[in-house]
């Protein structure tokens, strides 16, 4: 069990969610609200995992990958962009499911996921793999899927301060 495949089977499961979404009628509204439930639970709950067991030690551990500098930018935008995917997850539960309107929101949501994916897969993940053992990503892949398990249904949708958490992750995670 590695982290970053673990997150990486996320980053597919969410790419299908979102995929599945765009090919059901909009007149198949428990199917949309299903899958959209599904589909939220992961997002809210892959990024307060990645908040809590990954960017913490990519923090201590990382030197940059790609175009990225250094782990703090990696670690900053992918703060920002969880805040991002956070505000407009939430955003698409003001519309009435299967609207055009929610269409549009769930399209913004999936913009905002996938450009974050494409980053992360190529900055931290790749930072991160380079510069852990094995045996330390399972590690961390064990509590990250434990914390996943046990939040199946989501988490509490709470926006990060970028600065604070680059400058003590802990300081900003509070309880689940």
């Amino acid at each position: 069990m590695d982290v970053t495949q673990i997150i990486l089977q996320d980053h597919a499961e969410q790419r299908r969610l979102f995929a599945a979404i765009n090919e059901i009628d909009p007149s198949e509204t428990e199917a949309l609200a299903a899958v959209w439930g599904r589909l939220k639970a992961l997002l809210d709950s892959h990024a307060e995992a990645e908040e809590r067991f990954f960017y913490p030690d990519l923090l201590k551990t990382g030197a940059g990958a790609a175009d990225a500098d250094d782990a703090e930018e990696e670690t900053r935008d992918a703060i920002g962009d969880h805040n991002e995917i956070r505000d407009t997850g939430e955003k698409v539960q003001n519309y009435e499911v299967g609207s055009p309107e929610w269409f549009s929101a769930v399209a913004a949501c999936e913009v905002a996921n996938s450009d974050h994916m494409g980053e992360e897969e190529r900055q931290g993940l790749a930072d991160f793999r380079k510069r852990n053992s094995l045996e330390e990503r399972h590690k961390l892949g064990v509590r990250f899927l434990a914390f996943q398990c046990a939040h199946l249904t989501g988490v509490a949708v709470k926006d990060k301060d970028v600065d604070d958490y680059v400058e003590d992750p802990a300081q900003t995670l509070g309880n689940v």
